[in-house]
């Protein structure tokens, strides 16, 4: 059989119409699978900071204890006519209705914008507030490090923490997620007296005996710039910037 460029070319074409066909059907057929791994993904990562997760956990039955809420950030209260179910934080997150461009003094986590709106996640023990999740993220030495912090009812102890996102340097940053490390925070205060962040990632490890033990963490080995992230981190989603208004409400009483 002869060939030809224009039957060379017939042929290529007709190949990518089938083949994009092909991959688009799969994705539409797969998206149903997709999201639902996704939502159980981050129903899982939420649970873990709150220490609710274990083996054999049933994900759904447990987030029951979860209730999301949406916060005002500038007020600190429930942000009035959202519905946290149907709310997209990514959404809000680019929406310029929502979004504040940071200082430089400001951007302690180095993240140029954040959204007045930011879901947080409350978890009920008999219809009263146990713990609350916050979601934190802030620039690490090469990413941008995402995570979800859970504080006691009391709003400044530490009931678990985990990074789920990252691109840190693997063995070096990349241990942010390494459970030895992240079993340091549980126990460990995030405001000082005077409600001020007070998270201190030091170098080399912390003197339990030293002043203000409660407050520090042992910095990570050969990864300086990492640990300032973590640390600058916290600082901000703390600060009035972030949840620092919300958790006076929750510590007053104003959010139950």
């Amino acid at each position: 059989m002869s060939e030809s460029p224009k039957r060379t070319l017939l042929v290529a074409t007709v190949l990518c119409g089938v083949c994009s066909v092909l991959v688009a059907g799969a994705y539409v057929a797969l998206k149903p699978k997709q999201d639902f791994n996704r939502d159980i993904d981050f129903k899982k990562n939420i649970l873990m900071s709150a220490g609710l997760l274990g083996q054999g956990t049933d994900v759904n039955e447990t987030f029951k204890q979860v209730e999301p809420i949406v916060v005002d950030l500038e007020t600190g209260k429930m942000a009035e006519g959202i519905d946290p179910k149907s709310f997209d934080q990514s959404k809000a997150d680019k929406d310029p209705q929502y979004n504040e461009n940071l200082s430089q003094s400001e951007d302690k986590a180095g993240i140029k914008r954040i959204s007045r709106l930011q879901k947080v996640y409350l978890v009920k023990k008999d219809g009263a507030i146990d713990q609350i999740v916050l979601h934190i993220y802030g620039k690490g030495l090469w990413s941008t490090m995402k995570g979800f912090l859970s504080l006691d009812k009391d709003t400044t102890t530490v009931r678990g923490f985990n990074f789920y996102s990252h691109a840190e340097t693997p063995g070096l940053g990349g241990e942010v997620d390494n459970p030895k490390w992240i079993s340091q925070w549980p126990g460990k205060k995030v405001f000082s007296d005077n409600f001020e962040a007070a998270v201190d990632v030091v170098k080399g490890n912390v003197d339990p005996n030293s002043p203000g033990a409660e407050h520090k963490i042992d910095g990570l080995s050969g990864a300086t710039l990492t640990s300032v992230g973590v640390e600058n981190t916290f600082t901000f989603w703390l600060s009035d910037k972030g949840y620092a208004k919300f958790l006076t409400n929750v510590r007053n009483g104003e959010i139950q």
